[in-house]
């Protein structure tokens, strides 16, 4: 494989990029240095704007995977993704309107105490052990992966950019706390999307305008969007994107301690709501550039396909190795594409440190030592941001030595997050189901994700139901052309062909539903027939509601609370009901 390495500019460009994110950690460490509690510190005192938590949240979850996995993914299966276009809308539609307002008007700071207050503290007490080994796992991988194919094609130094990743993330979250993290991830948004715009002026300038790009993906195929088969078994058609990708978003998203904890963080449930509508519109900009790159690749490599020629070794490498010829003639410019990246693994990797924080705090520490101080819970808070980031750090480190199983590593949040979805629905849409329902319908979901999944990388799914599209290496230089030929089990049982071939997007939808199913009929077995019927009468008193509309906010105030202890809504400190906003910057949850 030919390496181009960087210049001293894209060295200069670069880091950049991390001396600005230190910075502002810095200047919240400061500003804020009057603020000693841990409310202040991992909530924002809950008085942020929906300006700067709109762009944190879109930075958060278009990580780097998103910047060169989405790209190299429309080159080799075509522009599909776009329909993400519509699930991104279902998702943040489901999270504002249904999940938020129960969130938010329950006063917590972790979303596993709604558990407690739903159920019990058992039941919260798994759910966040599962979310913290899950988002280590995935921190891990976020930072290695880019990594690793950056340095393979460009020279990067690998261990550096890991070990400058993790330091400065636990560095500005350790300092600033969840206002570092936001204003953070604001400004690495902007360089992401700068990023994009270049590759994108750049690349089809080279092209010959975007009318040859879409002409020639075209005539590649790229462009056969909508595909309405039914099939579960076809890796991307409309209902595996639009279905599968609402429930594997809403499992990431929608329940998911580093959306809500900053949403949460807004002074009013409207701003939270505006927050994550401007956030969709990033999540669209995000989307197009990447399929637009994807694209503007092709157009390039269509006649020499770096992959399959033996160029380069892994499909993630194709972004890198297409900027690297693309601005073989522009020093500093690669070293802009590179902090575009590593500014979406930045902001990952920080958001995730930050609600590691939070979770281990208000689940596990507030409940052990009730009565701690304010400077005492503030020192804490930094403490476990410190550790989590070395932790995350470590994870990089391990997912070195993973080989192929990264890859499986990567669709952790699907496996974990189809459950929690699942979990959370449970809780907020059937009124009914008791925390045995609750606990038995999330270890049925676990166990069914990880099932399939687990299956589905031990078995891949046949070519025939990932359908790639042909790449061509009729154009290349070299003569030593090798195609990748994937691995043919001599023995592959029937059910690899079948429920182990199931579109990886329906992963999260199978943990949910099967927790959801198991969480009902255990809920019914374990619980008297007279309970269950009175939560019926009163789910379908709220559908009744529903369908004439005037009752719609008392119909959902009833769903919103349903199951929560009466004594746990009297009264939350700073809240008002009224206005739905938080007007108290101390505000402290008292453990339950």
């Amino acid at each position: 494989m030919e390496v181009k390495n960087f210049a001293v500019w894209d060295y200069v460009v670069f880091a950049a990029l991390f001396v600005i994110s230190s910075s502002i950690g810095v200047f919240f460490a400061i500003k804020e240095r009057k603020k000693a509690t841990s409310g202040e510190f991992l909530v924002g005192g809950r008085q942020m704007t929906f300006g700067p938590v709109a762009l944190s949240l879109t930075a958060s979850f278009m990580s780097a995977v998103t910047v060169l996995g989405t790209p190299a993914e429309v080159y080799r299966f075509g522009a599909p993704f776009l329909i993400f276009f519509i699930t991104y809308a279902f998702v943040v539609i489901f999270t504002s309107e249904l999940f938020l307002p129960v969130f938010y008007r329950s006063g917590i700071t972790s979303t596993y105490e709604y558990l407690q207050l739903r159920f019990n503290k058992l039941v919260r007490y798994a759910a966040t052990v599962i979310y913290i080994v899950q988002t280590i796992l995935y921190s891990g991988v976020v930072v290695y992966a880019p990594a690793l194919a950056l340095n393979q094609v460009t020279g990067f130094d690998l261990w550096g950019s890991v070990f400058a990743t993790g330091i400065v993330c636990t560095f500005y979250c350790t300092l600033g706390g969840l206002k570092a993290v936001v204003w953070t991830d604001a400004f690495q948004m902007v360089v992401m999307i700068v990023g994009f715009l270049t590759v994108l002026i750049q690349g089809s300038a080279h092209a010959g305008g975007i009318h040859n790009v879409i002409e020639q993906a075209k005539n590649g195929s790229r462009l056969n969007i909508f595909d309405f088969d039914v099939d579960p078994l076809r890796r991307h058609t409309f209902w595996t994107i639009t279905v599968g990708g609402t429930f594997t978003w809403l499992g990431i998203y929608g329940v998911n301690q580093s959306t809500i904890q900053r949403c949460i963080s807004c002074k009013t449930e409207k701003h939270a709501k505006l927050a994550l509508y401007f956030n969709l519109l990033g999540l669209w900009i995000i989307l197009v550039c990447a399929v637009f790159c994807g694209l503007i690749m092709y157009s390039q490599f269509k006649d020499c396909d770096p992959w399959t020629s033996g160029m380069i070794s892994a499909p993630d490498q194709l972004m890198p190795y297409f900027v690297m010829e693309l601005f073989a003639t522009m020093p500093g410019l690669p070293g802009l594409f590179v902090a575009c990246a590593f500014s979406g693994t930045l902001s990952t990797v920080a958001a995730s440190i930050n609600a590691l924080a939070t979770v281990t705090f208000e689940d596990f520490v507030k409940n052990c030592f009730p009565h701690l101080s304010d400077k005492l819970s503030t020192w804490i808070s930094k403490g476990l941001c410190l550790l989590f980031g070395v932790m995350c750090t470590s994870m990089a480190v391990a997912a070195s030595l993973l080989g192929s199983v990264v890859q499986a590593s990567l669709s952790i949040h699907g496996m974990c997050g189809g459950p929690m979805l699942g979990l959370f629905s449970l809780g907020i849409l059937f009124p009914f189901v008791n925390w045995k329902g609750a606990l038995g319908g999330l270890l049925t979901g676990i166990t069914l994700s990880f099932w399939v999944a687990i299956g589905g990388f031990i078995y891949p799914a046949p070519a025939a139901k990932t359908r790639p599209l042909p790449l061509s290496t009729d154009q290349c230089i070299q003569s030593n052309v090798t195609a990748t030929m994937s691995t043919v089990l001599s023995s592959r049982p029937v059910i690899a062909d079948t429920w182990y071939s199931l579109s990886y997007l329906y992963y999260s939808a199978v943990g949910c539903l099967g927790c959801i199913i198991a969480g009902v009929i255990i809920s019914f077995l374990t619980d008297n027939m007279g309970c269950f019927m009175h939560w019926w009468t009163r789910w379908l008193g709220f559908l009744e509601n529903l369908e004439n509309g005037s009752a719609w906010k008392q119909g959902a105030e009833s769903v919103f609370q349903n199951g929560l202890r009466r004594e746990s809504l009297v009264h939350v400190p700073g809240y008002d009901p009224k206005d739905k906003s938080y007007n108290n910057m101390a505000f402290q949850i008292t453990p339950f």
